[in-house]
C-alpha cells in the first residue's frame, strides 16, 4: 500500500505500472483498437496484430480484451517470445492442456503439432474457439514465425481452427514487411497500431485512474496536466511513473493538489535515475590543475598572509554522456512555463463528483453526434448496462460507455437532436438530459415511455412525469444501447453476405415458425426482400426492404423478449 493512499482517500494505488484491465482508459483509439481486434477474432482464423511503442498500453488492452472474451473461447497466453520452436509449441500445448505422447520416435515438434491438431478438432466439434496470444512478438525468430504460420493452416473442411494474436513493438511490422514473411503478412485479418495519448486525453486518463482508485475530487491541477503531456508525450507508462512520484511529493509536502511544479520535480527525479553511470571529468581535473598552478604563481608573486585568504569551495561536476545530457536538458527546458495547454473549452478539468452541467448547444445534422459530451451521473451509465444484465463499475465518461458496449457485443449510439417519435421508434432505454428549474441539465435513465408519460430514474430519485413536461425540458440528446450482429450493418437488394443472411432468416423463423429459410447462396434476393417488406409493414416501421438499424432492433426485440425496451418496461416499483 502506497503511503499516500490514505492521505488522498484512495482505495488502491492509481498509477501502478502493472497492466490492470480495470484501469483501462477507453480513449477513442482504444475503442477503435477493441473494435479491430474483435473483428479479427470474429473471423474464421488468421492472424491479428496489435502494435505500439513501449508503454502505450498494449498489454493492458490485450488483457482487457481477453477478460471480456466469451466462455467458449480458449486462450493460450505465451509471455516468453524468445523461445525456440519446440519450446513455443510445448508452451501452447501446456496452456491448452494438450496431452503429449509419453514416448515416441518422432520429434517433439511433430508430436506437439499432431496432438494440437487433434485437440483443436475436438474443441471445434464442441463449439469452442482457440486463441493463441504472444506478447513481445517483435522478438520472435523467423523459425517461430514460420511454425506459427503453419499452425494457422490447421483447419477442417470448412473452418480454420486457430486464431493468433501477435502483440509487439513497431519492429514487428518491419519484420512482417520483409519479403520472406509475405505469406504470414497476407494472413493478417486485422491490425491496429496503438499511439500515445493525445494532448486532450491526458487529463481524462489521469482523472479516470484516480476515479477508479476511489478519488472523490480532482487532485491534479490543470497546469499540471499540460506539463505532464509535455514531459511524457502521452505515453501512459511514463504518465503513471510521474503521477505516482508526484503524489508522493504532494504527500511529503502536505499539498492537497498536485501542481505543475510537483510534476516537474517528480519527472526530474525519475529521469535522473535513468542517467548512465557517472564518470570523473578529466577536463575539470585539468582545469583545476591549471588553476592550482596559477594560484601558486600568484602566491609566489604577492605572498599574501595565508590567514587573510578566503578559500572558495570548488565543486567537481561529474560528466554525463553528451547526448543524454542534451536530452535531459531539453526535456526540462520545455516545461519551465506552467502554461495550461489544455484550454477549458476543449478539455475541462474532469470532476469526480456530480457536475454542474451547462446547456447543450445544438449541433448540425452532419456532425458526429456521438462526439458531443454532456454531464452525466456515473451511476446512471452503470444502471443502463444493468438493464442488459451486464454488471459494471460506476462509469466516468461516455468514452467508457462506447468501449464497454463494444466489448460486450453491443452498440452504443448517441443522438443530439432527437424527438419523442424517434424515442418511440428506437424503443430502447437510455440516458437523457433534463433541464432543471435552475436551468442546469441533469442526467436521467429513461426507463419507460408511452403516449401520456415517461418514467425516469437518477442517482437520487425516481419520477414519473407527463409527456408534456418531458417535451418542455428534454434537450433532445439520447444515448442508448442496442444489439447488432457483428456480420451485418445493413442489407440491400443484391448484397452478398452469407452470415448476415443466415442471421436474418434465423430471426424471422424464431418470430414466425412457419417461415421457411431459403437457400440463396448468401445473396439478398427479391424473395427474401419481400419477406422483410412484409415484416416491416406488420411492425409499422419504414417498409423499404432494407435491413437497417430499425429493422434489426425490431427483429431482436421480437426474437428475444428479454431485451430491454421502453414499451415493455417493468412496472414502476415503490421506493426506488
Amino acid at each position: 500500500m502506497s503511503i499516500y493512499q490514505q492521505y488522498f482517500a484512495l482505495n488502491c494505488e492509481p498509477f501502478s505500472i502493472v497492466p490492470d484491465p480495470g484501469f483501462l482508459y477507453p480513449s477513442s483509439q482504444h475503442r477503435q483498437a477493441v473494435a479491430h481486434l474483435k473483428y479479427g477474432l470474429d473471423r474464421e482464423g488468421g492472424f491479428v496484430l496489435l502494435t505500439g511503442e513501449v508503454g502505450t498500453g498494449k498489454t493492458t488492452l490485450t488483457r482487457t480484451l481477453l477478460k471480456r472474451l466469451p466462455a467458449h473461447v480458449r486462450v493460450a497466453y505465451v509471455l516468453n517470445s524468445t523461445l525456440e520452436v519446440t519450446d513455443v509449441l510445448a508452451s501452447i500445448c501446456q496452456e491448452l492442456s494438450v496431452e503429449l505422447p509419453q514416448s515416441s520416435q518422432t520429434s517433439l515438434s511433430k508430436n506437439c503439432i499432431d496432438a494440437l491438431n487433434a485437440n483443436l478438432i475436438a474443441a471445434h466439434s464442441e463449439g469452442k474457439k482457440t486463441l493463441v496470444v504472444i506478447e513481445e512478438a517483435q522478438n520472435l525468430s523467423p523459425e517461430v514465425l514460420e511454425i506459427l504460420r503453419l499452425l494457422s493452416n490447421l483447419e477442417t473442411a470448412t473452418h480454420k481452427l486457430l486464431h493468433i494474436l501477435l502483440v509487439g513493438q513497431p519492429e514487428l511490422l518491419e519484420t512482417l514487411a520483409q519479403k520472406n514473411q509475405r505469406q504470414l503478412n497476407q494472413r493478417v485479418v486485422a491490425r491496429f497500431h496503438l499511439l500515445p495519448l493525445a494532448k486532450t486525453d491526458v487529463a481524462n486518463y489521469v482523472n479516470h485512474r484516480l476515479h477508479h482508485a476511489g478519488a472523490n475530487r480532482a487532485i491534479f491541477e490543470n497546469a499540471a496536466m499540460g506539463t505532464l503531456f509535455k514531459l511524457t508525450k502521452g505515453v501512459p507508462r511514463l504518465i503513471n511513473l510521474i503521477c505516482h512520484h508526484a503524489l508522493l511529493a504532494a504527500y511529503a509536502t502536505g499539498a492537497k493538489t498536485v501542481s505543475a511544479k510537483l510534476v516537474k520535480k517528480a519527472a526530474k527525479e525519475i529521469f535522473d535515475t535513468q542517467l548512465p553511470p557517472k564518470k570523473s571529468s578529466k577536463k575539470w581535473l585539468v582545469a583545476l590543475l591549471i588553476a592550482g598552478i596559477v594560484a601558486v604563481l600568484i602566491t609566489e608573486q604577492y605572498k599574501p598572509n595565508i590567514s587573510e585568504i578566503e578559500f572558495e569551495e570548488v565543486e567537481i561536476i561529474d560528466e554525463i554522456e553528451p547526448q543524454t545530457a542534451q536530452q535531459v536538458e531539453a526535456l526540462f527546458e520545455v516545461v519551465e512555463s506552467d502554461e495550461i495547454l489544455i484550454q477549458p473549452s476543449k478539455q475541462p478539468e474532469l470532476p469526480l463528483v456530480e457536475p454542474e452541467p451547462k446547456a447543450v448547444q445544438d449541433q448540425d445534422e452532419d456532425e458526429d453526434q456521438s462526439a458531443v459530451a454532456t454531464p452525466v451521473n456515473s451511476n446512471t451509465f452503470a444502471e443502463l448496462f444493468a438493464l442488459w444484465s451486464i454488471e459494471v463499475e460506476p462509469l466516468f465518461s461516455e468514452e467508457e460507455v462506447f468501449a464497454l458496449a463494444a466489448i460486450n457485443n453491443l452498440e452504443a449510439e448517441k443522438l443530439t437532436k432527437s424527438n419523442i417519435d424517434a424515442l418511440l421508434s428506437i424503443d430502447r432505454p437510455g440516458i437523457i438530459w433534463i433541464a432543471e428549474d435552475n436551468g442546469r441539465l441533469k442526467s436521467y435513465l429513461l426507463l419507460a415511455l408511452d403516449a401520456e408519460s415517461v418514467r425516469l430514474k437518477s442517482a437520487d430519485n425516481s419520477r414519473r412525469e407527463t409527456l408534456q413536461w418531458f417535451a418542455e425540458r428534454w434537450n433532445g440528446a439520447f444515448l442508448f444501447l442496442w444489439y447488432s450482429p457483428s456480420d451485418i450493418e445493413s442489407l440491400r437488394l443484391g448484397d452478398q453476405n452469407p452470415l448476415a443472411l443466415n442471421w436474418l432468416q434465423s430471426q424471422l423463423q424464431l418470430i414466425n415458425s412457419d417461415y421457411l429459410p431459403l437457400i440463396t447462396d448468401g445473396n439478398y434476393t427479391e424473395i427474401i426482400r419481400d419477406n422483410v417488406l412484409e415484416f416491416q409493414k406488420q411492425q409499422g416501421i419504414r417498409a423499404d426492404g432494407v435491413v437497417g438499424r430499425q429493422t434489426i432492433m425490431k427483429l431482436n426485440q421480437l426474437a428475444k423478449p428479454s431485451i430491454p425496451t421502453l414499451s415493455n418496461a417493468l412496472p414502476e416499483q415503490e421506493n426506488l
